[in-house]
């Protein structure tokens, strides 16, 4: 700040300012007249998982259509030139009060609008609007079970799945403990055409093996000492039209496999104990941790079952593979416990730092389980020194995450993220050009200069 002679006046500077909103507990969003995003404060990171410099630049649409918030704000303040006001959901879980306000010029066109959220526990001290949470209500069922990611990994995943659900194809997920193969899973169930019926899980590691066939296939009265007396159903009968959701399949005995073969193959089975035979409408989704080839090869598992069950075949990675998930993960597991422990608390950009750079050996649901601790014993923001030495001390090298600090650093991210992605979209500099108003030479010393990796050589014309 620099102090003029009176000593009763100051001059903020652009970076001060800069660092007064990076620090608002709201987020602010600045949009131009084409609806193009001009700044964003950190508040956006906290919401989306997203960084200012990944969001600057881009159109409001572009981040709208994957699904970051529901609804959107803004296509009705630009219709009408006025103070508009919602309640937003976003894919990590915050709910938002968000008050959109456009700033007209002389001829009363949009200029820019200024877009500010706060996050729903001041909202809810004022009492929601009925209106706002009836229009909200789909789409939060909608996004319920979205899985929350930035990982271009992981979006190809669900592509993949949104591709197979439809069918009643046996699915096989594989992947590390803790990667969420549950969550996939489900998410298959909810967009399949069974999404009306059950989905029932079982862990064939966590029963023992002589109550596991009761289980899966139930059994007939008088089957065994003990057994109620008019029998009962098992999981497989119980989930009929819907999914079974078969979890640490590699656990599955021998035995039981060849009855787990013919229900796949011909729909049918034999309770424990009983003689008839019962018909099912399921699917199957198996899962698992092991190298299920390399069990066919020490005789440890069916060679028949494993290609029945693999038919279509998921892989999961593991998150030390998908760095970019971590802190949108993080904000998710954040809102999710803030929420069912009635707490606000924040955590810190050190500690952030941190997370993204530890190697996460038990993955997502380790991660989950960190942040629930988190929340619980820390104060209301989330310190370092909260973390367990377990993660600090196996964390790796840790680095500032960088931030603009000067104007010509805040406009050449800015200049680069634009030329960047006009170029990703036209190819062209004759294009780039043309969408970023500027001459075509300027377009192609610009893209040498910020889009090399995406050249190959030079532009084309």
């Amino acid at each position: 700040m620099k102090h003029t002679e009176d000593k009763n006046s100051v001059e903020m500077t652009l970076k001060t300012l800069l660092k007064i909103l990076d620090h608002s507990s709201d987020e602010i969003f600045v949009l131009d007249g084409e609806k193009r995003i001009l700044y964003v404060n950190q508040a956006c990171e906290r919401h989306y998982g997203l960084k200012p410099t990944d969001v600057i630049g881009k159109y409001n649409i572009e981040l709208f259509e994957k699904g970051y918030w529901r609804p959107s704000i803004v296509p009705e303040v630009y219709r009408r030139k006025k103070p508009c006001y919602m309640k937003q959901q976003t894919y990590i879980g915050a709910e938002l009060l968000t008050a959109a306000v456009p700033l007209l010029n002389e001829a009363g066109d949009i200029e820019l609008v200024v877009i500010t959220s706060t996050e729903s526990q001041t909202y809810k001290m004022v009492k929601a609007n009925e209106n706002a949470n009836e229009s909200n209500s789909t789409h939060i069922e909608e996004e319920a079970d979205r899985i929350v990611t930035n990982s271009g990994k992981i979006k190809q995943i669900i592509s993949f799945c949104e591709k197979v659900a439809p069918t009643d194809s046996t699915v096989l997920i594989e992947g590390e403990s803790g990667t969420g193969k549950g969550v996939f899973a489900h998410f298959i169930h909810q967009i399949s055409q069974r999404k009306k019926g059950p989905f029932l899980t079982i862990n064939c590691a966590a029963i023992p093996e002589e109550l596991l066939e009761s289980e899966l296939f139930g059994y007939a009265k008088g089957a065994f000492t003990g057994a109620n007396k008019a029998g009962k159903p098992g999981l497989i009968e119980a989930a009929d039209g819907g999914t079974v959701f078969l979890d640490e399949i590699g656990e599955m005995p021998l035995a039981l496999q060849a009855k787990l073969l013919q229900v796949i193959q011909d729909k049918q089975f034999i309770p424990v104990g009983g003689s008839e035979t019962k018909k099912v409408d399921i699917r199957i989704v198996a899962a698992t941790n092991q190298n299920l080839v390399q069990m066919v090869k020490d005789k440890k598992f069916r060679e028949d079952l494993f290609y029945r069950l693999n038919v279509i075949d998921i892989h999961l990675p593991p998150l030390r593979e998908r760095k970019e998930d971590v802190i949108p993960l993080t904000y998710n597991f954040l809102n999710t416990f803030n929420k069912k422990y009635h707490t606000n608390k924040v955590i810190s950009e050190e500690c952030l730092n941190i997370l993204i750079h530890y190697p996460w050996p038990g993955n997502v649901r380790q991660l989950e389980n960190l942040i629930e601790r988190l929340v619980v014993t820390s104060d209301s923001i989330i310190q370092v020194s909260d973390l367990p030495a377990v993660i600090t001390e196996n964390a790796g090298t840790v680095t500032q995450l960088s931030l603009p600090h000067t104007l010509d650093e805040a406009l050449d991210q800015t200049k680069r993220s634009l030329i960047r992605r006009s170029y990703q979209m036209h190819k062209s500099s004759r294009k780039v050009a043309d969408d970023l108003g500027i001459s075509q030479t300027k377009a192609s010393r610009l893209i040498r200069e910020y889009c090399e990796d995406l050249v190959g050589s030079k532009p084309q014309d």
